[in-house]
């Protein structure tokens, strides 16, 4: 199994919301993972994929403008070292041009959504970063090179946006509703998953509806192909939780499973 997470806006660790409460409880309904691998759109590389070795991975605070409170949180997961090495193994025989990254810690996009999963900070976690203008499709393959880390008991979670425009997100109100171009968008993305149409999902640009009104850059939906990967070429796909933020950030979150079902 595999995970998809809209992490929303840092606010989201400390400000109330329908997401935030998914995700204070639904780690109770997975199982408990030796450790933790993460895809964030916050990690970017041109230089082919980054994986970070880190044995005590800082909190990074990569934003600006926010309450104080948030840049005093910090996530003090162990890092995960021995995973990290196998996903390099992986990906380089699946032809990925790979680089170690000695001491990288975890973005937002990382430690955010898990420090209301996984409160305790009691699992080892690494990052793997996303290839800057590389294609959904090789971003799905990265994930599908990373599958049999499940086996060893890995969570392997993409974290991202299912809508990301900040353009439109400024001015509006946190419960504002959601206009017709982001339900549209994202009622598309549940039907292609859920039918497992790669190819219609890889060519989502041309296809979904606002598109690029929802994605103008693609950094915060890639996640979701890597996390679709890293299930399976035949992933069952379950959306487990649905909400807005500001009306225009999709919240929606995803399960992927290669045993025919969903897990919630």
């Amino acid at each position: 199994m595999s995970l998809f997470i809209s992490h929303g806006s840092p606010m989201m660790v400390i400000e109330e919301s329908p997401a935030r409460r998914f995700l204070r409880q639904w780690s109770d309904k997975l199982q408990r993972p030796e450790a933790i691998l993460v895809a964030s759109a916050h990690w970017e590389s041109r230089q082919g994929v980054l994986v970070s070795l880190s044995g005590k991975p800082e909190t990074i605070h990569d934003f600006g403008g926010f309450p104080e409170e948030l840049y005093d949180i910090g996530y003090d997961a162990k890092g995960a070292p021995d995973v990290a090495h196998l996903a390099i193994d992986l990906l380089q025989a699946a032809g990925f041009d790979v680089h170690a990254v000695p001491d990288r810690g975890l973005d937002h996009g990382a430690w955010a959504p898990l420090s209301l999963m996984y409160r305790d900070a009691d699992i080892p976690v690494c990052q793997v970063s996303l290839i800057r203008g590389v294609s959904p499709r090789d971003h799905y393959r990265m994930g599908l090179a990373l599958k049999s880390l499940a086996d060893k008991g890995v969570l392997v979670i993409g974290s991202g946006s299912m809508t990301h425009n900040l353009r439109e997100y400024m001015g509006r109100r946190l419960e504002d509703p959601a206009p017709g171009w982001v339900t549209e968008f994202e009622d598309w993305m549940k039907e292609a998953l859920e039918s497992n149409r790669l190819e219609d999902l890889f060519d989502y640009r041309a296809l979904a509806p606002h598109a690029v009104r929802n994605h103008p850059t693609e950094e915060h939906l890639l996640p979701l192909f890597f996390a679709l990967g890293a299930a399976g070429e035949k992933a069952a796909a379950v959306r487990v939780h649905s909400s807005h933020s500001h009306g225009v950030i999709s919240m929606d979150m995803y399960s992927f499973s290669s045993q025919g079902k969903g897990n919630a």
